[in-house]
C-alpha cells in the first residue's frame, strides 16, 4: 500500500504540488515553464481573456512588469472559461497581447481555472473546492512561494491597492 501511494505521487506531478516552486505549466509556445525559477522573486498571476471587458487591463498589466523589471514576475494565464472569451489558439492569443498591448511578460497556454479539470497552478491557487470568479483575476504570490493576495477582476492593476501590495513584497 505504501508503494502504492508512493507511486502515485512520484507520476501525479503538479496534482499535488505542496509548494507555489513545485507547479510547471506549458508557455504559449507549448515549452515547460517550471515556477522554480521564480524562486526569490514575487509573481503575479492574472488569468487573461482577449475579449473581455477587462482586457484593456493588459496595458497596465504590461507597465507593472515594466516598473518593476526583474523584481517582479507578471505571468498571464489565458482562459476560455467565462463566456468564451478567448476563443483564440495559444500563438494567436499571444501575437494579440503582443500587438494590441505591448504585452512581453510571460503567456502561458490556455488553461482551465474552474471546475473538476482546472490546471493544477489554480487548484494551487484557490484549492479544490474554491473557484476563480471571472477574467482578469490576480494572485501575488511572495518570493517564498505564499499567496500574499487575491484581487478581483474590477481591481485594476497599477491601482494604488495592488502597486502597494507589491511595493511592500519586492524589497
Amino acid at each position: 500500500m505504501k508503494l502504492l501511494i508512493f507511486l502515485s505521487i512520484l507520476f501525479s506531478g503538479n496534482l499535488f504540488a505542496s509548494s507555489f516552486h513545485e507547479l510547471t505549466i506549458k508557455s504559449s509556445t507549448g515549452e515547460a515553464m517550471n515556477f522554480s525559477k521564480f524562486k526569490g522573486k514575487p509573481v503575479l498571476l492574472v488569468n487573461i481573456a482577449t475579449k473581455c471587458g477587462y482586457t484593456p487591463q493588459l496595458d497596465d498589466l504590461e507597465k507593472l512588469s515594466k516598473k518593476y523589471g526583474e523584481k517582479l514576475v507578471v505571468l498571464g494565464l489565458p482562459s476560455n472559461d467565462f463566456g468564451g472569451q478567448t476563443p483564440e489558439g495559444d500563438a494567436k492569443v499571444a501575437e494579440f497581447c503582443r500587438l494590441n498591448y505591448g504585452v512581453s511578460f510571460p503567456l502561458t497556454t490556455k488553461v482551465t481555472v474552474i471546475g473538476k479539470d482546472k490546471h493544477p497552478v489554480y487548484k494551487f491557487l484557490v484549492g479544490e473546492d474554491n473557484e476563480v470568479n471571472w477574467n482578469f483575476e490576480k494572485f501575488l504570490v511572495d518570493k517564498n512561494g505564499k499567496i500574499q493576495a487575491r484581487y478581483k477582476s474590477s481591481v485594476k492593476p497599477m491601482s494604488e491597492e495592488l502597486v502597494g501590495a507589491i511595493d511592500k513584497i519586492v524589497k
